[in-house]
C-alpha cells in the first residue's frame, strides 16, 4: 500500500491562526495577554523562550545574589489559568502584513487577525557585534550566568597567582555604560568582591580588586538630575569604583579592552551601553525610527499598518510633550495593560483603542547596600529611604506572590549575613577566559584580539 502524505500546510494556508497574535513574552506582551485572559478572544503568544524574565534584577543573578529561577517563570504557568490564551515556542523571522501572516524560523506560518509586536530589545554594540562574545550584556539568563562564571573564576584563578600585578589584572572588571544597569552592576560587583576577599579567599587582598565604570558621556546616570548623578558617583567612589567619563571603548578583545588608546587587561568585561529594538520594522518592511523602534500613533498602532500594534521597547511612542518614551519596564507594562484592555473592549463591539497616556511612577537605580536614587520628576529621593523604596517596587513587579516572597526572604538574609548563596560555577564555565593578557607575548593578533595565555601586563594607569 503506497504511503499517503498529509496535505502540504503551506499550500493549504498557515499552520496556526489566532484572532490576536502577540510576539514577545516580556513585560509588555505578558501584560497585554493577561488583560485579554478570560475573554472570548482567541489569543496566541509567541516567544523564543519558554519563560518570562524580570530583567531589572538580572544583574543580581550575574553577581550571585539570586538564582535564575528566582526572577523567571514559565510563560505557560503565568497564562495557564486562562483557557483562551495559547503559547507557542518559536522565533519570528518575518511578516506578511498583506496576508496577515508571520513566518517562523522553523518554516511554519502563523495567521493573525490583529498583531501585537512586543519583541523587546537587545544590547547595541554600535556595529561591533563581535564584541558580544567578550563583553556579554544582561538580557538573558545565559548572559547573566556567563558573567557570574567569569567573575567567580577570576577569584579562583587569581588566588594562586604570586604576581600582584597579574592578580589585579585578573580581578579587574570593566563595565561599559554608565546608565542604571551599569551603575547597579558596578555596585554589585564591588559588594561581591569585598565579601569574597574578606570571607573566602585567604590569598587575596582588597587592593587586588579593581572595578572600572566607563561612560562615553560627561556623567553617569545621564537620564537623572545632576544632583542624583553626583550622589551615585560619590557612593561608587566610596566603594573604590573608578569612573571614567567622556571615555569611549575602542576595542574589546579576549581579556582586554582599549579605551582612549590604553589597553586594559580585565578578567571580566560587561556591556551595558545602550539598547536597540529587535528588528520588527524589518519584518513589516517599515521604516524604523530611533533605536530601530517602530513609530506608533497615540493608540499604539503602527503607522501605515492597520491591525498591527507595537508596545514596549519595540515601539517608538511619544509622550504629551512629543518626546520618545524611554524603554523602561513601567512603560512596557502600562502599554501592555492599556492595549489589552482596549482590544478586549473592541472585541465586545466597543470603540477602537484610544490614546495611551503614560503615568510616570519614577525612575530609579540602586547603587549599593543601603544606597539608591529615585527621580519622580518634580522631586527626588536618595539614600537608604530610596533603597527601601527601590526594593519594594521591584518585589511588587515580580510576576507572582511566590517570587515576591522568595526574593524578599533572600534579600533579608543577604542584608543580615552578607552571604551570597548562588555562587556556583558551571562545569562548562568559560574555560577560554585568560588569566592575563600580554599582546607582545601573544604575537600577531588573530581576529583583532591577542591570544589567551597566563601572563601579566602592565596596567593602564587610571589615575
Amino acid at each position: 500500500m503506497p504511503l499517503t502524505l498529509p496535505p502540504d500546510p503551506i499550500a493549504e494556508g498557515p499552520d496556526l491562526r489566532a484572532e490576536i497574535v502577540i510576539v514577545g513574552g516580556g513585560f509588555a506582551g505578558l501584560s497585554c495577554a493577561l488583560e485579554l485572559g478570560g475573554s472570548d478572544v482567541d489569543v496566541l503568544l509567541i516567544d523564543a523562550r519558554n519563560h518570562n524574565l524580570f530583567q531589572p534584577l538580572l544583574y543580581q543573578v550575574a553577581t550571585a545574589a539570586l538564582s535564575p529561577a528566582d526572577i523567571s517563570e514559565p510563560i505557560r504557568r503565568t497564562l495557564g489559568r486562562h483557557r483562551n490564551l495559547r503559547v507557542l515556542l518559536g522565533r519570528v523571522t518575518g511578516a506578511d502584513p498583506g496576508a496577515r501572516e508571520l513566518q517562523l524560523a522553523d518554516g511554519r506560518r502563523v495567521g493573525y487577525g490583529q498583531l501585537v509586536l512586543a519583541a523587546g530589545s537587545d544590547y547595541n554594540y554600535f556595529g561591533h557585534d563581535e564584541w558580544r562574545a567578550h563583553a556579554p550584556g544582561l538580557k538573558t539568563v545565559h548572559e547573566a550566568r556567563l558573567i557570574r562564571q567569569r567573575l567567580l573564576l577570576a577569584f579562583e584563578k587569581a588566588e594562586h597567582l604570586p604576581d600582584p600585578d597579574a592578580r589585579r589584572d585578573l580581578l579587574t572588571t570593566v563595565i561599559v555604560g554608565g546608565g542604571p544597569t551599569g551603575v547597579e552592576m558596578a555596585g554589585a560587583v564591588a559588594e561581591l568582591g569585598r565579601f569574597l576577599i574578606t570571607r573566602d579567599f585567604r590569598g587575596l587582598f582588597p587592593d587586588d580588586l579593581r572595578i572600572l565604570l566607563v561612560e562615553a558621556g560627561p556623567r553617569i546616570l545621564a537620564g537623572f538630575p545632576e544632583t542624583l548623578s553626583r550622589y551615585a558617583a560619590d557612593e561608587l567612589h566610596e566603594d573604590n569604583v573608578e569612573i571614567w567619563t567622556d571615555s569611549s571603548v575602542e576595542t574589546v578583545g579576549d581579556g582586554f579592552v582599549t579605551i582612549g588608546g590604553k589597553q586594559i587587561a580585565a578578567g571580566c568585561v560587561i556591556w551595558a551601553a545602550g539598547v536597540k529594538a529587535v528588528p520588527v520594522a524589518g519584518w513589516l518592511g517599515a521604516e524604523a525610527g530611533k533605536g530601530g523602534r517602530l513609530p506608533v500613533g497615540p493608540d499604539l498602532g503602527v503607522i501605515g499598518f492597520p491591525g498591527v500594534w507595537a508596545i514596549g521597547d519595540a515601539a517608538l511612542a511619544l509622550d504629551k510633550e512629543g518626546a520618545p518614551l524611554p524603554p523602561l519596564a513601567q512603560v512596557a507594562r502600562q502599554q501592555g495593560q492599556h492595549l489589552g484592555r482596549a482590544l478586549r473592549k473592541q472585541a465586545r463591539g466597543g470603540k477602537a483603542p484610544g490614546p495611551f497616556h503614560f503615568h510616570n511612577r519614577g525612575n530609579t537605580a540602586v547603587i549599593g547596600r543601603g544606597a539608591a536614587v529615585f527621580d519622580f520628576g518634580r522631586w527626588q529621593m536618595k539614600g537608604a529611604i530610596a533603597w527601601y523604596l527601590w526594593a519594594l517596587v521591584h518585589v511588587w513587579l515580580l510576576v507572582n506572590f511566590e517570587k515576591r516572597l522568595l526574593v524578599s526572604l533572600q534579600w533579608a538574609m543577604r542584608y543580615a549575613t552578607r552571604q551570597r548563596s548562588a555562587r556556583l560555577i558551571d562545569e562548562t564555565a568559560d574555560a577560554a577566559m585568560p588569566a592575563t593578557t600580554d599582546p607582545e607575548e601573544a604575537g600577531p593578533p588573530e581576529g583583532g584580539a591577542p591570544k589567551s595565555t597566563r601572563r601579566a601586563t602592565p596596567r593602564a594607569a587610571a589615575e
